[in-house]
């Protein structure tokens, strides 16, 4: 079956959102199509139906496409839970966590895996799309690669390469990538796109031109910028939409140097009565907040230690003291309590960190890693809603006994005397239309999103219009066959 591989002059040049309006125009020509991510860096995890985890852009492009996510989509997932190492994710499931200096021994054995999930979804479908890890320009990461040229190679996949204007040079971008790129690797490459352009696109048209000129290369079109990116869901917390409105309810959340999961937060972002701060590090938080959220971490350990070092503990309890109210998901939840233990170094060194005390609750890490969907039922509002689990650890104590919601029999998650301070392992909550009306109801905003879910897909659906409009869709996808 046909495939195509986008692939960028960087990272954060919109390849998985470009793969995403692809996928969607293939899905409305009646093409049954795939997204597929060799390998992702990202701790911004989705769960999937078969019980494992794998990028959350990968998710979205699956729902671009019709399909629920499975582990193929995404072979190998990197979660960084250190500076200098990664937990190595091999078909949803966890195989080791590995420094960065050591992944290369590690990337024969993978390049298997992914090769066996890529034919595995060519052959349930009549075209996969594939979208390419940080840059084929990195040629110091050519020995072994399978996350760009590498790939391509093994599968003889077509390339079209995407450079980001918005950044700024972005014919250095594409002439440079050509520039240090070997002969093989660069006759792989089938054309150009260039992407984000704020304006009217004809104005680039001497600057595509002389692209097109320098490399050989045929052009597909200049992408505007999607204005509505900010409404799918983030899988950079960089990119997740700080709403200043001037009034409303003010939510801020930590932006925690190992957050994970942070989708939590997308349909808040989009709620106009809600007022979103991403509160970056070295900033206090503000004195009229009234919701703080700690948000999942992939080390909560270390996180604490970070919370610690931004003065965010001190007025976590100034924040409490004043009445205001602290919601801890996963991670930020195992803050909350009296200690987080490590005994066997899981998430780094062993030892044991002192958490907040807002809780009277204790985490130990253990090896085991709850990894599933979930249907609860929030215990104060008796509402079901529709979350997920993707945590390893088990937080015990009294206010255990007050359960933030209920899994059939099984408690979840912890609330202090007076309800202000609440913890909770699962993720995904805000996304289930009523559980989140209810939710702000208690903090008195109103919700005024109908559907989330109806919102991404009419925005999948306004993005594949954008790339109909001002690329050569039909080009891209001939490029495939």
């Amino acid at each position: 079956m046909p495939a195509l591989m986008m692939q960028g002059t960087g990272s954060n040049v919109g390849k998985s959102v470009l793969v995403a309006g692809l996928c969607r125009a293939a899905r409305r020509r009646g093409l049954s199509v795939a997204p597929f991510k060799p390998q992702n860096m990202s701790n911004n995890a989705a769960v999937t139906a078969d019980g494992g985890e794998i990028g959350r852009a990968q998710a979205l492009q699956a729902r671009a496409c019709g399909l629920e996510p499975v582990v193929d989509m995404n072979p190998v997932l990197l979660k960084p839970e250190t500076d200098v190492g990664s937990q190595v994710i091999v078909q949803g499931k966890r195989l080791a966590t590995v420094r960065a200096r050591d992944y290369a021994a590690l990337k024969p054995q993978l390049m298997a895996h992914v090769m066996d999930s890529f034919h595995r979804l060519k052959a349930q479908h009549d075209l996969v799309i594939v979208e390419g890890a940080g840059s084929p320009a990195e040629v110091n990461l050519r020995a072994g690669d399978i996350a760009n040229m590498g790939f391509a190679e093994a599968a003889a996949l077509p390339v079209v390469l995407i450079g980001d204007i918005d950044r700024g040079g972005v014919i250095a971008q594409i002439v440079g990538t050509q520039a240090v790129l070997p002969d093989g690797d660069r006759n792989r490459i089938a054309g150009f796109v260039v992407n984000k352009f704020r304006g009217d696109p004809r104005l680039f048209d001497d600057g595509y031109d002389f692209i097109a000129r320098h490399t050989g290369w045929p052009g597909f079109g200049t992408a505007p910028w999607f204005t509505d990116a900010w409404k799918l869901p983030a899988e950079d917390a960089q990119d997740i939409r700080s709403n200043d409105a001037a009034d409303g309810l003010h939510i801020v959340c930590l932006h925690l140097s190992r957050i994970a999961n942070f989708d939590d937060l997308d349909p808040l972002a989009q709620e106009p009565s809600v007022r979103l701060t991403m509160l970056g590090a070295g900033q206090p938080i503000p004195g009229d907040a009234d919701l703080v959220i700690l948000p999942g971490s992939k080390s909560t350990r270390g996180d604490l230690a970070f919370l610690r070092a931004q003065g965010w503990d001190i007025d976590l309890l100034a924040h409490h003291r004043r009445g205001g109210r602290i919601l801890g998901i996963c991670g930020g939840y195992q803050m909350l309590g009296h200690v987080v233990r490590d005994p066997d170094g899981i998430e780094g060194p062993a030892g044991e960190t002192a958490g907040l005390g807002l809780l009277d609750v204790t985490t130990t890490m253990t090896g085991d890693k709850r990894l599933t969907r979930v249907t609860a039922r929030h215990a104060a509002t008796a509402l079901p809603f529709q979350g997920y689990e993707i945590h390893i650890g088990r937080t015990t104590g009294a206010d255990c006994d007050r359960p933030f919601a209920m899994l059939d029999a099984q408690p979840d998650g912890a609330r202090s005397a007076d309800g202000r301070v609440q913890g909770s392992y699962l993720h995904g909550m805000f996304s289930d239309d009523a559980f989140r009306a209810a939710w702000l109801a208690d903090l008195g905003a109103t919700a005024a999103t109908d559907s989330y879910d109806a919102t991404v897909d009419a925005t999948l659906d306004a993005l594949a219009d954008h790339l109909e409009t001002h690329l050569d869709v039909a080009g891209l996808l001939d490029l495939a066959r």
